[in-house]
């Protein structure tokens, strides 16, 4: 029998009713789909938890790989061992050998899933931790704040032995809650939202407005780097690149310099939901954060979002910079974002863009640009469309 395995815990999905064991299957995909390069891993799920037995592979290139299963709430290294009062103080001990520093005070913690188990849990505390003390004499039992709990837990036909429970990124699976189209720019924000919106089980198709030649192709290969990011945590992301550069120049030569903005956010949008349609998406997700440009003060949020009738999720919208910032870098986008290669709206700011646009105005000037349905029209139609897969795992794709 092998001795190593990973518990993983999935928290607030064990609560989701007849929908549990939907949600559970998506996670074990998850897992599974992580683990092929694993192939002496195997997995087996009971209530609420899912093992996997490690075979001959090391703990620490699959904990990296747990870090990106979405609803997977936390995971523990584990020992396995048999029912033998020795076998678990061996267990105890070398869970104790496996840390990188012995703490001063300490704990253990039974759990009796087999309430036939002969022996009741102050027989045990006393009997495993007694091995730790004569191993360890200079360590102090606290059963209140311990630096260290090692916990046992003894079930029908084995007994796991854990100390250390590293979180995972939460939320619900993948796909769970649905599919959205999400605005994707090369910047810090848009990214993030992508990622909070997965984590809260939606499935995302990514949508990047690029204006060649004013926008280079590394502008582009820079967004398809970060939806192959995004895709570490989906298996595999559509991304839709619409052309935009008719669109942006003929609002430019026509619209109030102030509007432009507010036309052309319009505008991506109306496209965006007509994509969402043929895609069968439910919602729309951008990176806005409330007052952060002129364009996402409360009026503009609402003038922009008022041209399209699909939901508009704002995962950051009450979140700082340095809030949305070190999500970036814990999710490993941050490095391509900030690469100097300027996307479509950045490169068409008008030096006054308005914070409290009239809508009437708005639709005035909507109105008179009779050629504005007909170009929306073409940008969808010329639209060009990837399916981004981590590097290096193309073979994952027929999965999806």
């Amino acid at each position: 029998m092998n001795r190593e395995l990973i518990l993983l815990r999935l928290g607030e999905l064990t609560l989701k009713g007849r929908n549990r064991y939907r949600f559970e299957a998506q996670v074990i995909q998850q897992v599974k789909r992580l683990l092929l390069p694993f192939p002496a891993c195997s997995i087996r799920q009971e209530y609420g938890r899912v093992y996997i037995d490690l075979g001959d592979h090391p703990f620490e290139p699959i904990a990296k790989e747990l870090s990106k299963v979405l609803g997977l709430h936390s995971y523990s290294p584990a020992i396995r061992c048999g029912l033998d009062i020795g076998e678990m103080r061996l267990a105890v001990l070398e869970s104790m050998e496996r840390l990188k520093e012995i703490p001063k005070t300490f704990k253990i913690s039974v759990r009796r899933v087999n309430k036939e188990f002969p022996y009741d849990t102050y027989e045990l505390n006393r009997l495993l931790g007694g091995a730790v003390l004569e191993r360890y004499g200079q360590l102090i039992v606290d059963v209140h704040s311990p630096e260290l709990d090692i916990r046992v837990e003894i079930r029908d036909k084995e007994t796991l032995v854990f100390s250390r429970v590293f979180p995972g990124p939460g939320g619900f699976p993948l796909g769970t809650n649905g599919k959205a189209m999400l605005l994707l720019s090369g910047g810090i924000d848009s990214p993030v939202a992508g990622w909070l919106a997965m984590r809260k089980g939606l499935r995302i198709e990514a949508v990047h407005f690029h204006s060649y030649p004013f926008t280079s192709e590394r502008a582009k290969d820079k967004v398809i780097e970060l939806t192959r990011v995004l895709s570490q945590f989906a298996g595999k992301v559509t991304l839709h690149l619409v052309p935009f550069t008719d669109i942006q120049t003929r609002l430019k030569q026509e619209c109030q310099e102030n509007l432009l903005i507010t036309l052309m956010r319009r505008a991506m949008f109306r496209i965006t939901e007509q994509l969402a349609e043929r895609q069968k998406a439910a919602a729309i997700v951008t990176g806005e954060s409330l007052g952060q440009v002129a364009s996402q003060t409360l009026p503009s949020l609402h003038v922009i979002g008022e041209g399209v009738n699909y939901p508009i999720l704002r995962p950051l919208i009450t979140l700082d910079k340095s809030e949305i910032t070190q999500i970036a870098h814990t999710i490993g986008t941050f490095p391509i974002s900030i690469l100097p290669y300027e996307d479509c709206c950045t490169l068409f700011v008008p030096k006054s863009p308005a914070t409290n646009p009239n809508l009437r105005v708005v639709h005035s000037q909507e109105k008179m640009m009779d050629w504005l349905e007909d170009a929306i029209k073409t940008a969808i139609s010329q639209t060009e469309t990837q399916y981004i897969v981590p590097e290096s795992q193309d073979e994952l794709d027929a999965l999806f």
